[in-house]
């Protein structure tokens, strides 16, 4: 929408805006923050209940990139399988990884099991109450030190993530395409942090974003900083923020190998360490290449008679989508793999799988 004296609501000479003030919306919170299972709200936080720094922490990392309905019966299972940070770090890293396949983005599990063990090792199995000290953790960007801090401390540290983006693009009316602007949206959301309640603060801001100033039809006639909101009395909020063009993700191909034994037992890899799906149980199978540039190459991990499955696995990535050839075999009992190992039926879960590996099992399964 154009800027000028026929947008609704807005005129160049249109008199100054009330400032948006951090205690508006913490009464807006006291009323209607959500209620999760890692949250201490601030009833509770009145009451003088602190946040655990390890559900925090966990919380945080889980949720990057992921939605809070993905997120819960992970976090439910984790803590109460680890319940605090010191178990954390005893725990196997396969049975972690395990815990973790399907909540996506796995090099967060492998950065989870390293800041776990950093904090047990170097620091007594206690969250350091310092955001400089947090950023030196493992796996720890700014974004988690900040919420960390926040949250779990009270410290006045600035949270932003995509809700807090938009609200404070919306609430300065910020024209600045993301993510060019998140510098910008980075300093007004600092302006607004408070010296007191941070942490109510920081999830405030978030729970506005995540209910109220939704990317799509905002509930403006709800929100307590409205009359504070540029973007609103210009009539560009629901415009906001501008995005840059994503670029058209490119397409990946390759081959999974799913051999049975003839005992039920199957087939299965444990994957690099580093790069996609790291460390994470799945199928034996070829490179991953761009489909502009042929057919991936052949490399099945056992002797057998391959078929190849009329269907094929999708799965879309952060940054490309991934087509994925199917082979079956079922090999008999003496036949020994050049890769991975054989799991017996009774001890294979394909839960354990992550989503791309799950999928390609689905398909592939006797039915």
């Amino acid at each position: 929408m154009s800027r000028d004296s026929t947008d609704t609501g807005y005129s160049p000479t249109a008199p100054a805006l009330p400032p948006a003030q951090a205690e508006d919306l913490l009464e807006w919170y006291d009323r209607h923050a959500r209620e999760m299972p890692w949250r201490t709200g601030p009833r509770a936080r009145a009451a003088g209940i602190r946040p655990d720094p390890y559900r925090v922490w966990l919380s945080e990392i889980m949720l990057q990139q992921t939605t809070v309905a993905a997120v819960r019966p992970y976090f439910e299972a984790f803590t109460a399988r680890w319940p605090d940070v010191t178990a954390l770090a005893a725990a196997e890293d396969a049975e972690v990884m395990a815990a973790w396949a399907g909540l996506g983005y796995y090099a967060r599990a492998r950065n989870l099991l390293k800041c776990a063990r950093a904090v047990a090792g170097e620091h007594g199995g206690v969250f350091p109450a310092d955001h400089a000290a947090l950023l030196k953790l493992p796996g720890i960007g700014p974004y988690t030190a900040a919420a960390v801090a926040a949250i779990a401390f009270d410290i006045p540290a600035t949270v932003v993530d995509g809700n807090v983006e938009r609200v404070m693009a919306r609430l300065h009316d910020e024209p600045t395409p993301l993510p060019a602007a998140k510098p910008v949206l980075t300093r007004l959301a600092a302006d607004l942090t408070p010296e007191t309640r941070p942490g109510d603060y920081a999830q405030a801001v978030m729970d506005l974003g995540a209910t109220i100033c939704t990317p799509r039809n905002p509930a403006c006639g709800l929100c307590p900083w409205r009359p504070s909101c540029a973007g609103w009395h210009a009539g560009t909020a629901p415009a906001l923020p501008a995005k840059t063009p994503k670029a058209r993700k490119p397409i990946r191909r390759g081959i999974a190998y799913l051999a049975r034994r003839v005992d039920g037992a199957w087939l299965l890899e444990t994957r690099p360490e580093k790069g996609l799906l790291g460390g994470m149980l799945g199928w034996p199978g070829s490179d991953w290449i761009d489909a502009a540039a042929g057919a991936p190459t052949d490399a099945p991990p056992i002797r057998a008679e391959w078929k190849t499955l009329p269907e094929e696995a999708r799965h879309t990535f952060t940054h490309f989508h991934l087509r994925l050839e199917i082979r079956t075999a079922l090999v008999p009992m003496d036949r020994t793999p050049e890769r991975g190992g054989f799991v017996p039926l009774e001890e294979f879960r394909p839960a354990d799988l992550p989503t791309v590996m799950r999928k390609a099992f689905d398909l592939a399964r006797p039915r």
